[in-house]
């Protein structure tokens, strides 16, 4: 019995670890939305060595972002936090917006999921 909680929880600080460290190379660049046209682009992104994950829709109109909507967002619930930066994202019309704390791997997934959809 010993051994399955020791095995337990050393996949579980594995998990921890893997989740506090795979997103801080990860660079996110935005998309020239002059060259952009009217539609309706989905994106997604698996973070590496996670189980975060995300799928989104953004709309884009006169070339601004002017929706977007979260089709899959795998997370924890601490992580869940992070889909407030959708609101920034919006408002700044730019992904290098703040990060959410205590969120930032769920965040930096959902910024590259947007900018894989505006490449798309």
């Amino acid at each position: 019995m010993k051994k399955v909680i020791l095995f337990t929880s050393l996949i579980i600080l594995l998990l921890i670890i893997g989740c506090s460290t795979a997103y801080k190379s990860l660079t996110v660049v935005m998309p020239d939305l002059a060259l952009i046209k009217d539609g309706i682009y989905r994106g997604n992104y698996d973070m590496p060595s996670t189980p975060v994950k995300a799928t989104v829709n953004v709309i884009v109109q006169n070339h601004q972002i002017n929706k977007i909507d979260i089709l899959e967002h795998f997370c924890s619930p601490i992580g869940k936090k992070a889909e407030k930066i959708i609101d920034s994202i919006i408002e700044h019309q730019s992904l290098d917006v703040d990060v959410i704390s205590g969120a930032t791997a769920s965040s930096k997934t959902l910024l590259k999921a947007v900018e894989n959809a505006l490449n798309n």
